[in-house]
């Protein structure tokens, strides 16, 4: 199951999208549509808040979880236009956060959810 099955658990599950949602979403649509000093504000800001979570995506397989879920399957789609909004990782945490990454693209069942616009984005024409 995408949701974890204890309520507690499922309660922090939904908190967490809320938060990815509200906090890095909203960054990446600034940078898609406000000026270009407002672009490069979101850019360097979500870049750093990413990075300063990136022990957590260290710890286990997936989002806090040993088991894939819908907060992955929220983050995902974010992380895959990272590159199409200039952000790039290096540094401290940026390795934690790339193995996160490939863990999640390498699923069979979030390249089969890729619109062919979105596989263009990173992996050119297939």
């Amino acid at each position: 199951p995408l949701m974890p099955v204890y309520p507690v658990a499922r309660g922090e599950s939904r908190l967490y999208m809320h938060r990815i949602e509200k906090d890095w979403y909203t960054l990446m649509n600034t940078i898609i549509n406000g000026s270009a000093s407002e672009a490069d504000a979101a850019r360097k800001q979500l870049r750093e808040e990413l990075l300063a979570i990136a022990p957590v995506f260290g710890q286990k397989p997936y989002f806090l979880s040993d088991e894939f879920s819908l907060v992955d399957c929220y983050l995902a789609p974010l992380l895959w236009r990272l590159p199409q909004l200039g952000i790039e990782f290096s540094g401290p945490g940026a390795k934690e956060l790339k193995g996160y990454m490939t863990r999640v693209f390498e699923r069979d069942s979030f390249l089969a959810s890729l619109t062919e616009a979105e596989r263009e984005m990173r992996l050119g024409r297939s």
